[in-house]
């Protein structure tokens, strides 16, 4: 006999993000019947959930797009952010969740399951606010909405997790703004997938708002000894000043870790206040406690290392796309391309076979570094970050296997055909759109190894651009060709 869940259709919103990936899968494994909401289906194709889903392309700005995705859907995640699109992000997500409410209404949706930040302190960040106000647009009508409030997320991959790790690794002293001394709750990341899986399977909808935590309230500080002890490092060093401000400290940030300042603002933003749960919002009355309990910090972070040294870090925060200008929110063609198309196009020929040259190919970026001028490709990532780009310090998810809409270094896999092609697509701060490109070809016995670099300039000043950085072309494309081709031979 089936259970009600099985009989229910779930929409997941934000299923190309940290969380929505992961939840994907989770509810995947349950095999219940999952719609996800992408506006990219580029982006999901490399996941191995991807075969297993109804895949409904759209945007949430729009409610025909709205109304097909929530057609039949009983049950909504809504993880949906905005904190990429300027200050005026907290407006764009209340009138995207009011939006989202009301289609949700009218074809019926009978439970939202919301993913939000614990904002109990008076004195919280314009993030958090903007949190809390999504959850009130999103109750606005008469579907159900059931408010998960979580704080600080520890997993492999989480955008808090690595900021964390990427400070306690580098600094071992540090000077820090006094809310590092603040309070926290800390969540892992398989405690948030606990919740938001058996949110699936309840009886009947629930309207209230949750506070979600893990078994332990400590400080930011807490937690960086926390981590610099469980990584095998001495004891740091934390000096406190007044005069780091949030924005100082997004800055600093965004230059030490892999984070974008951009990112790093409403994270930091966060940490101004005492982000605990409410004991009187529990949700163990609808939700049980796991069987083992709740995730302390320390397994928490052990878990989080042994992903990452395994190489089996499942979705990362870079997933999600990270518009660094207005015309880069976005991999298809700009609404301004035209004619004017620019090409640095090189190949070369070698009697080694395609697979081994392939195999480099996938390789490329990352600690595996970009085959010479790696020189030229860190300054380009430091000026990238100087102007509040991504950098090189993404890195990539796996050392030898890409998929396609993952993050590498200040690229994105736009294509892959595996064995034969992939196409980079640049989320580098750029005036205009540009693409890398490699294709391995067998012709008359030979390995043909293509790269071509595509780039769609944003008016003169595009133009501009491409002719001041084509000298660094005839010093970094042919040799990393060259290096391809050598270390193909060489791994031989």
């Amino acid at each position: 006999m089936s259970s009600p869940a099985e009989k229910r259709k779930y929409l997941i919103t934000g299923a190309s993000g940290y969380v929505g990936g992961r939840l994907v899968r989770a509810l995947v494994e349950e095999n219940l019947d999952i719609r996800i909401f992408v506006r990219d289906p580029n982006k999901i194709m490399g996941q191995p959930w991807a075969s297993a889903v109804d895949v409904c392309i759209g945007t949430a700005a729009k409610d025909e797009d709205l109304m097909r995705a929530l057609s039949g859907v009983h049950t909504a995640y809504y993880l949906l952010h905005s904190i990429n699109l300027g200050s005026k992000f907290d407006e764009i997500e209340a009138e995207m969740a009011r939006r989202f409410a009301h289609v949700a209404e009218i074809t019926g949706v009978k439970q939202i399951v919301y993913l939000g930040g614990i904002a109990n302190d008076k004195n919280i960040s314009k993030h958090l606010a903007s949190r809390v106000s999504t959850g009130v647009g999103l109750a606005s009508t008469s579907v159900p909405v059931m408010e998960l409030r979580a704080g600080i997320i520890i997993g492999s991959g989480s955008a808090s997790f690595e900021m964390l790790r990427h400070l306690t690794h580098r600094l071992p002293i540090m000077t820090t703004p006094k809310w590092v001394m603040n309070k926290t709750h800390p969540i892992a990341i398989r405690d948030i997938l606990y919740y938001l899986k058996n949110a699936a399977t309840l009886k009947e909808p629930i309207n209230k708002v949750f506070d979600i935590g893990g078994p332990e309230v400590l400080t930011y500080a807490d937690m960086m000894q926390k981590f610099a002890a469980l990584s095998g490092l001495k004891k740091r060093w934390i000096i406190k000043v007044p005069v780091l401000t949030p924005e100082l400290s997004s800055l600093w940030i965004g230059l030490v870790t892999p984070v974008p300042t951009a990112l790093a603002r409403p994270l930091v933003g966060s940490l101004i206040s005492e982000v605990v749960a409410d004991p009187a919002k529990s949700i163990n009355a609808i939700i049980p406690l796991p069987p083992e309990g709740l995730t302390d910090v320390a397994t928490a972070i052990k878990l989080a290392l042994s992903r990452i040294t395994d190489h089996n870090v499942e979705t990362r925060w870079s997933d999600a796309t990270f518009p660094t200008a207005p015309w880069q929110k976005a991999q298809g063609d700009p609404d301004w391309a035209g004619e004017a198309v620019l090409r640095d196009h090189r190949e070369a020929v070698t009697d080694i076979p395609a697979a081994q040259i392939w195999k480099q190919i996938e390789r490329i970026g990352g600690d595996n570094g970009w085959f010479g001028a790696d020189l030229l490709w860190w300054v380009r990532g430091l000026i990238d970050r100087m102007f509040g780009g991504v950098g090189l310090r993404r890195g990539r998810r796996d050392p030898d296997f890409l998929r396609v809409g993952e993050s590498l270094d200040f690229w994105r896999v736009d294509e892959i055909e595996t064995g034969r092609r992939l196409k980079l697509y640049a989320e580098m701060i750029l005036p205009g759109k540009a693409w890398l490109e490699f294709i391995v070809e067998e012709r008359d016995g030979k390995t043909h190894l293509i790269q071509e670099a595509t780039f769609n300039p944003r008016g003169l000043g595009g133009q501009l651009y491409w002719y001041v950085v084509s000298p660094f072309h005839y010093l970094v494309f042919p040799t990393m060709l060259r290096n391809i081709i050598k270390k193909a031979k060489n791994s031989a």
